[in-house]
């Protein structure tokens, strides 16, 4: 006899729908829903209106916190976007000075979030941790250029399983006030896979090594952990 699979109820894939649909909330994000959601229902009490409103900021603060699943490409031998934006510079220039590097330039390109993208980052390439330096800064827009080198920042750097050094800069921008790192020295992370997220508007810059080749131009949309930015060296180019 053959055996049947066993057949889902309606609800069972409407929910399986949903789960599809709707991105889980970074945990970052949980204290703002849960504070805006208890300020909804206090001020509900005193004025109706405050009801809509705040079911409104609370689902806004949901949506702004959300963590979409996403598919990394399976090639090796790339950087992917860490960040959902617009590329707004490639261009060369030397990498933050706290992590060591050298003041040698590099070819960086800088993803600029407005606060309507994903505010998660993703590590750029499947390697071990092997700096992460917090630097405090000034709070101007993240758009211009000055900020890469003023702006309050989380600077990792990745050696990647191809022996390649890659930066990946969380940069706060003119609202943001909060910048979270999960990844530690040490750590050995996978390509794609989310470690920080930036509050509430920002820029994520990727170093890769000029041998390398930039597949993206300024103007470009990319989505984190899928969008591939650049082509790393090949051992012979290395």
């Amino acid at each position: 006899m053959s055996e049947t699979t066993p057949k889902s109820s309606p609800l069972t894939h409407l929910v399986t729908l949903v789960r599809g649909t709707i991105p889980p909330m970074h945990p970052a994000g949980r204290p703002f829903v849960l504070g805006a959601a208890a300020a909804t229902l206090l001020l509900r009490r005193r004025w109706r209106a405050a009801g809509v409103l705040g079911g409104i900021a609370t689902a806004w603060c949901a949506w702004f916190f959300r963590e979409p699943r996403r598919t990394p490409p399976t090639r090796s031998g790339v950087a992917v976007a860490p960040a959902d934006g617009t590329v707004s510079h490639v261009e060369q220039a030397s990498p933050p000075p706290e992590l060591g590097m050298g003041e040698a330039p590099m070819t960086r390109v800088s993803v600029f979030l407005t606060v309507f993208d994903v505010h998660v980052q993703r590590v750029p390439v499947t390697g071990e941790v092997t700096g992460r330096v917090y630097r405090p800064g000034t709070f101007v827009s993240a758009d211009l250029d000055k900020a890469s080198e003023h702006n309050e920042r989380n600077s990792m750097l990745v050696r990647s399983d191809d022996g390649h050094d890659v930066a990946v800069v969380q940069i706060a921008g003119l609202v943001a006030r909060r910048i979270v790192c999960s990844a530690r020295e040490g750590d050995r992370v996978l390509a794609g896979h989310t470690y920080g997220l930036i509050r509430f508007g920002s820029r994520v810059d990727l170093y890769v090594p000029n041998s390398g080749r930039v597949l993206v131009e300024p103007g470009q949309r990319t989505v984190g952990g899928e969008t591939t930015l650049a082509e790393l060296p090949s051992a012979e180019q290395a």
